[in-house]
Order: structure tokens, then sequence, then C-alpha cells
């Protein structure tokens, strides 16, 4: 009877001291009150002074042991900070409309694997987007519903929060009714590479339908929606719209608020509207445009929106067009995909355009610069012990991404893509080796690149050339070698990966068919001055489907 009433007061006791540590400090058995965080684990833990002389080794520092036990201890101190910032509660992004999780679909609901996540969240009764239905590339997140970015190493997160992007939808009135497939961290242009397969050409299932947004556009061909949103860091939202055939706009950079999505590069990253048309891509994009209270410091602050639907037109009379000669008869160029771009910029002086060929030199050289700020930004960003989402910005900043982010990159890295893993040791070895400084040199040339295609825009309204130089190649398969691999992901962004690094918008509109698939064109316009773009694609799309 005695050890029974001996093991029921340890019970309680145990069940007072871990009742504690989660709603507060009771008393003890003399009546004294418990210090609130004495069953508190520390926010952070101080490692063993031979973990701290690895880590000094690891940034060429040689440090005594007496020196480094001084400097633990003082370590001690500051970890008391932590656990104040960890006890005090975090603004986040809202969540407005009820939800379930939903689903992961099978193989005979989702036979292009364009989905990676189906759900149905409705939004405002009224609104622009009354009556729409959207997919969300799976790198954006959507609270409450899983997400992985097209990898391993985020499969499982699940966010609290919706991207300002999804928050706009659904007070328009959209309704989400899943998450797109997309590629693995979203770093290529083909799609191939998510950890849970390839989402074939919805034209010819043999063939690559474009990435990064793969399933994306795939949805839209196959009518599973009627609006969908991507990202582009180097061509995500064009590529899969010209091999695919939708209507593709990345915006110009900052206009979109880019807030709580998974960023690969702050200096490129954009989010943009999916669409099958030129007018739902306008009406769309007023919706998700806007500055966003500063929480993505991508974007001005002065900026502004206008009605982009209301000012589009069929007729073209003050608008000059040049079609970029560099754009053309590149190493990888298609003769039928070269004639049926530029056949489709003179169609548009049938509606009162100017158009004219133009150079601009500095075209056949920006990708080679474009390319140490897309390899060595995103490693910095995406890998490099920042947790996939950077540091020193006043933005907005997704904790919880960034704890799922880390974990994963420590646990899944091996599973990544081959693509990301050569990133990886590449760009490693030149951040060891050289310090950053081509990566810097990149930024400072593209302000010259940049000056270079504004010089033209001072003569053109718009900029015209294929959006990619080529129509959808075959799906690798299983034997291919890595140089062929790598060719089929990343080697189709010599137009489109220009101007995310100069912040031009850019759309892609489908052209017609060669051979069963897509071509499209890329108009390219002023900054913010996405109104051009939209009207003049509109005015082409209108004179293609009268013919």
């Amino acid at each position: 009877m005695l050890c029974l009433m001996r093991h029921q007061r340890l019970l309680s006791l145990s069940l007072s001291r871990a009742s504690t540590r989660f709603y507060g400090s009771p008393s003890s058995s003399d009546g004294s009150e418990i210090p609130k965080d004495t069953y508190r684990a520390p926010a952070v833990r101080i490692p063993t002074i031979k973990k701290l002389q690895e880590i000094a080794r690891q940034n060429y520092l040689d440090i005594s042991d007496d020196e480094m036990t001084a400097y633990r201890d003082h370590m001690v101190k500051l970890a008391k900070s932590y656990d104040v910032i960890d006890s005090l509660k975090e603004p986040t992004l809202p969540v407005k409309y009820p939800r379930t999780p939903g689903y992961r679909p099978s193989k005979e609901e989702n036979p292009l694997n364009a989905w990676y996540w189906r759900c149905d969240i409705k939004g405002a009764e009224t609104g622009k987007l009354q009556g729409k239905t959207f997919a969300v590339k799976d790198n954006i997140p959507v609270a409450g519903v899983p997400m992985m970015d097209g990898s391993y190493v985020l499969e499982g997160y699940v966010p609290e929060y919706d991207a300002t992007v999804i928050s706009r939808i659904l007070d328009a009135g959209g309704r989400i009714l899943g998450k797109a497939t997309c590629e693995d961290m979203c770093f290529t242009g083909s799609s191939f590479t998510c950890a849970k397969g390839a989402v074939p050409n919805p034209h010819n299932t043999d063939h690559d339908a474009g990435g990064s947004s793969s399933g994306s556009s795939v949805l839209l061909i196959t009518d599973e929606v009627d609006m969908t949103l991507g990202g582009d860091q180097g061509g995500s939202i064009r590529i899969p719209s010209s091999w695919s055939g939708n209507v593709g706009l990345k915006t110009t950079y900052g206009l979109v608020p880019y807030t709580g999505i998974v960023p690969m590069n702050y200096t490129v990253d954009s989010v943009g509207p999916m669409t099958k048309n030129v007018y739902d891509c306008a009406l769309l994009l007023e919706v998700i445009a806007g500055y966003d209270g500063g929480l993505d410091e991508r974007q001005p602050v002065n900026l502004t929106v206008p009605e982009y639907t209301k000012q589009l037109s069929t007729e073209l009379p003050d608008i000059k067009v040049g079609i970029l000669k560099e754009g053309f008869d590149q190493i990888k160029s298609e003769e039928d995909v070269d004639k049926m771009v530029t056949k489709a910029a003179f169609q548009l002086r049938d509606v009162g355009a100017k158009v004219e060929e133009v150079s601009i030199p500095a075209h056949d050289s920006a990708l080679d610069v474009y390319l140490p700020i897309a390899f060595e930004g995103a490693f910095q960003l995406m890998v490099n012990g920042s947790g996939g989402t950077g540091t020193q910005n006043r933005g907005f900043y997704a904790t919880s991404m960034i704890d799922a982010l880390h974990r994963g990159y420590r646990t899944r890295i091996n599973d990544l893509a081959p693509t990301i893993k050569m990133l990886i040791v590449f760009s490693s070895y030149m951040r060891r080796g050289y310090g950053g400084r081509y990566y810097a040199k990149a930024l400072n040339l593209f302000r010259d690149i940049t000056e270079a295609y504004d010089k033209e825009f001072q003569k053109y309204d718009v900029l015209i050339m294929p959006t990619v130089p080529f129509k959808a190649p075959k799906l690798p398969r299983a034997n291919s070698t890595f140089s062929e691999i790598y060719e089929a992901a990343l080697g189709m962004l010599t137009n489109t990966a220009i101007f995310n690094a100069t912040g031009h918008p850019a759309l892609s509109i489908n052209t017609g068919f060669s051979n069963g698939l897509p071509v499209g064109m890329m108009i390219v316009g002023k900054k913010f001055d996405e109104s051009t773009v939209l009207k003049v694609a509109y005015a082409y799309e209108k004179l293609r489907d009268n013919n």
C-alpha cells in the first residue's frame, strides 16, 4: 500500500513538472513557486569545445582551447537572448478561408502527373475571379495543404500560412483545386526532375512539357482548371507556356509580391499568371499585383497597378515592335520556330504596329553572365546554411519553412536531382576558391546589359523573339549521360533567363504548331509596362484566332 501511495505521489509530481513546461509554474510542495523556465528546453544548445574548434577551423581560425573556453562561457550568456526570442509570438501571414488538407491523387486521376496535391478551397462569394478555378505551383504555400516543391527535401511540410498571392486570389473569389507539380526545387527548365516523376507534354507524351512550372501549364491545356500560378527565375513560367501552348507572363521584378513563397534567388525571383488566353492573364495580374506593405523587399514602395483588362486592344496604331536579331538563328535554333515567330511578329503590321528588326549584341553573352547569378545565388540562398530562405532583408520570413528546409537539406540532400547536386559542388567550390567575385561581377555587368535593352526601349515599345529557339524535345531516357541530362534540364534558357536578371516583363504566347508541338513567341516590354506587353499579345491572339 505504501509503495502504491509513493508511486502515485511520484506520478503526480511528474505530471506537475510536465504541466510546468507547457502551461506555467505551479507551486512546489513547500508552497514556493517553481521558476517558469525550470523545465523548459533551451532554444539553443551551446556545443562542446571540440565542436566549436571544428567550426573555427572551417572558418580558418586558430584558437587555443583556453581561449575557446572563454568564448563558450560567453556564448551561454548570449543564448539566453535566443530563449527570449523563442518564447515570443511572431507575426505571420493570414489564413481567411476554411479548408481541409486534401489528398494525393491516384495515377488514374492524375495520368500526366500534373497534380501534386488536390484540395478544394473556396474564396469570397464575389470578386473579379468569381467562378474561376485554380491550381498553384507547388513552391507557393497554401495553409494546411502539404507541399514539397518537387523535392524530397521539403516533402511532408505543411505550411500554416497562405502566401500573399493565395490570399489575393481567394479574396477575389477564386477557388483553389490543388497544387500543380513543379520540378525539384524549381531548378530546371524541363519537366523530368520532380521527385514524384516526369510531367509529359500534353500534346505528345514522349516530349518534355517544360518547367519548372510544368504542372501549371499541363493543367491548363488539359482543361482541369481555368488559371494557374507559376514561378520564374530563369524562364520557368515561359518555357512550359511555350512548349505546352498556353499564355505565361513573367512580370517586372517586384510587381507581384513573392511574399511567403519558396525563394531561389532574391535578385531574380518572380511569380506570375499562367492562363489559356491573354484576357485571363491580364485579369489575374490585376488581382495579384501590387505592394505588400513592405513584406517583400523586391517591391518598390510607390507601386501602382492599372486595370490591365481595360487597356487591351485589337488595334496597335502607335506601337513600335523590334524583332530582336540575336534571339533567332542560334546554335540550337530550329528553322520552323524562327520562321513562325518572325511571321507572327510581322502580322502585327495588320493591326497598325510598326515592325522592324533590331540588334542588341549584348544578348549573345547575357546568358553567360546570368549563370553565376543563378548558380551561386541559388546555392547561397537555398543550401548554404540559411535554411533556404536567405538573410539580410526586412521582409517576411517563414520560420516553419526554414526549419523544414534546414532538416531536409541535412537528411535528404542526396535525393536531390543530379543537376542540383552538381550546382552545390560547383558553387561551393567557386565560393571557397574565388570568394563570390564572379557572382558580384555578373551582377555589375548586368547593369550594362540592362542599359543596352533600355536604350532600345526608348525606340521600341516591345521586343519579340522565340521564347525557346526550339520545340519541346523528347524526354531523356534511363541510359542518358549526365551531360545529356544537364543539357535537357537547362539548355533552353538562351532567350528567357536574361530578362530575369534585367527585370523586364516577358510574356510567352503560342503562335501555332509544328510537327504537332507548340511554338511560343516571347514579347518583352519596358519595366512596369505590362499594359503594353498584354496589349500586343492580345492583338496578336485575335489575329491568330481569326486566321
